[in-house]
């Protein structure tokens, strides 16, 4: 007798943790969807831009000063301090794609510029477009076939930063627009 209620007690109590298990990887995912795609991100940059990028001749924020970010496509982002490290004028994009290699499409990614997409026409791109990327932001990315989901003509920003929630600095981001910067206090 007392042997089958020290079985029936592990049973419910392994089903207990399981339970709980799941929960906690259904939290899980529920929070990350909100940066989902982001994971592979290379977070720091080079610096190095691609070629033909013309650098911005009246920036609403010039190299050196400092902006507050109001973006939230990476954690970390939104309210972090920034230093700006580049400026420059093209068209920006969202783009949807499968990485290269196979994994979880990617929706609305921000963002690829003009510049960054494989033999870019002269025009730029309009929503619904399949483009090929040349960017390597994230893993993935680069030879990626993709849909344009937005296009806007704008001032891009080269950043660098410590997120807002801590972490370590992050050099020569890419990309921030002009309308997610703030001016710094």
């Amino acid at each position: 007798m007392k042997r089958s209620m020290m079985l029936a007690l592990a049973a419910a109590f392994s089903l207990t943790l399981a339970g709980c298990a799941n929960e906690n990887e259904g939290q899980k995912k529920e929070e990350s969807s909100e940066h989902a795609g982001h994971e592979g991100m290379n977070h720091s940059g080079s610096g190095e831009v691609p070629e033909g990028l013309k650098e911005a001749e009246n920036p609403t924020f010039e190299k050196g000063s400092k902006a507050i970010m109001n973006a939230d496509h990476m954690e970390g982002m939104d309210g972090a301090e920034a230093t700006i490290a580049g400026a420059y004028d093209t068209v920006v994009y969202t783009v949807s794609y499968t990485p290269e290699g196979g994994g979880e499409p990617v929706t609305d990614h921000k963002w690829v510029i003009h510049e960054e997409i494989k033999d870019a026409a002269e025009e730029p791109y309009k929503e619904g477009d399949k483009v090929t990327l040349a960017a390597d932001h994230m893993e993935g990315m680069q030879g990626a076939e993709a849909t344009i989901d937005s296009a806007e003509e704008t001032t891009v920003y080269m950043v660098d930063f410590v997120p807002a929630d801590g972490g370590e600095e992050v050099k020569n981001h890419k990309w921030v627009t002009e309308s997610e910067l703030s001016a710094a206090e």
